[in-house]
């Protein structure tokens, strides 16, 4: 496991020596990823997952998901205004609608009512779309819940990535550990 992690990334992340004591549970996990990914649009997923990362506190899903955004083109305060949940950030109405259902699925799944479906349907989202959406939540909950009780901390490669103003304002968990 480690050697295929350190294969793709190119050093070993936290999050497979979290995974360690059990390399099953990681590649199930790896499994359960690409299954949500293909069904996904990877925008959608990553705005989703930030939702849903924001809503559980968790550092570092928040800098991992918020690194591959700023990849993809969001720049450093995009991507804050998209945190904050700014109204000058950049996202259509559909994502807007998207991530504060991804937050209400984290938050309280009971919650959600049927309304709730039909606002989203308002914005062309299909069943299958808003399946997709809460399993990539849920998933995620079960994702950051692991490693913050195991007391993961955010990869460096991220805080590198992202510069280290833009990732403590991302930490809204565990702390960032800076590399002197």
């Amino acid at each position: 496991m480690y050697r295929g992690a350190k294969d793709t990334y190119g050093y070993l992340p936290n999050m497979y020596l979290a995974f360690g004591h059990r390399p099953g549970v990681m590649e199930s996990w790896s499994a359960l990823l690409v299954s949500l990914r293909g069904n996904i649009e990877p925008r959608r997923y990553e705005l989703v997952t930030l939702a849903a990362a924001r809503e559980l506190r968790s550092s570092y899903c928040m800098l991992a998901h918020g690194a591959v955004l700023v990849r993809d083109g969001v720049s450093g305060d995009e991507l804050q205004a998209i945190v904050e949940g700014a109204n000058d950030a950049p996202l259509n109405e559909q994502e807007r609608a998207i991530m504060i259902f991804a937050t209400k699925v984290v938050r309280d799944a009971t919650s959600i009512t049927q309304a709730d479906i039909d606002a989203l349907k308002t914005h062309a989202l299909t069943d299958a779309e808003i399946f997709d959406i809460v399993a990539a939540a849920a998933a995620r909950c079960f994702f950051s819940k692991t490693l913050d009780a195991l007391g993961t901390s955010p990869d460096q490669t991220y805080v590198e990535k992202l510069g280290p103003d833009l990732a403590q304002k991302l930490a809204m968990g565990r702390p960032v550990e800076q590399e002197a």
